[in-house]
């Protein structure tokens, strides 16, 4: 399998290029500044721009799937659609946020009062993505939201997964590492569970 992953370097990109390197996957890691990505087994690196269309489509195409692990506050969700669509390739997965997910029938998590007003500009516009992906026809989207709280960890392979309800444990928290993350995002890529859908995984 042929993978072209947008936004390699970053936080959650660095951890997914290394979970598709592992599983012996080829990639294309498309970044902004080549320098930042590690040199791994089956990864070539790309220089691309998120806002050049017709640029990142040639990056795209003959691949089999393209990864989205950019911040949505630092792309345009139009822009990469059109591109994605532009490149022939169907089978796309973004990483998406938590903010989305509901904490209650009708209430997603960045309409509480106690979501960090910090974050809360990239979670509406995940919302905002999320949207969008569900009006498409003709993609093979998925979109991966995390726990509330992603952060560097271990890659243990145990989790839960749910849909569109933020996940829990028995005493309140909802957590995720980012390299369980990653697991759970190439899990899907190789065995598709979650067609034209959102899904979520928590411990």
């Amino acid at each position: 399998m042929k993978v072209a992953l947008i936004g390699a370097s970053g936080f959650i990109g660095s951890r997914l290029l290394a979970e598709l390197s592992s599983r012996g996957l080829s990639v294309t890691a498309i970044v902004r500044n080549p320098d930042k990505v590690a040199t791994l087994p089956g990864v070539t690196v790309a220089k691309g721009d998120v806002f050049d269309k017709d640029g990142l489509a040639e990056l795209l195409a003959g691949h089999d799937a393209a990864i989205s692990a950019v911040h949505f506050t630092a792309s345009d969700p139009q822009i990469l659609l059109a591109a994605v669509k532009q490149s022939g390739v169907k089978r796309y997965l973004v990483v998406g946020g938590a903010g989305s997910l509901e904490v209650a029938p009708g209430v997603r998590l960045f309409d509480t009062p106690e979501f960090p007003a910090i974050y809360l500009d990239e979670a509406r516009k995940g919302g905002v993505f999320l949207d969008l992906l569900k009006s498409e026809q003709a993609l093979d989207w998925t979109f991966l939201s995390p726990s509330a709280l992603i952060q560097p960890g271990e890659r243990t392979g145990k989790f839960r997964l749910g849909t569109d309800q933020l996940l829990a444990d028995d005493k309140g928290n909802s957590t995720i590492s980012a390299e369980d993350y990653a697991v759970a995002l190439v899990d899907e890529l190789q065995k598709p569970a979650h067609s034209r859908r959102r899904f979520t995984v928590g411990y």
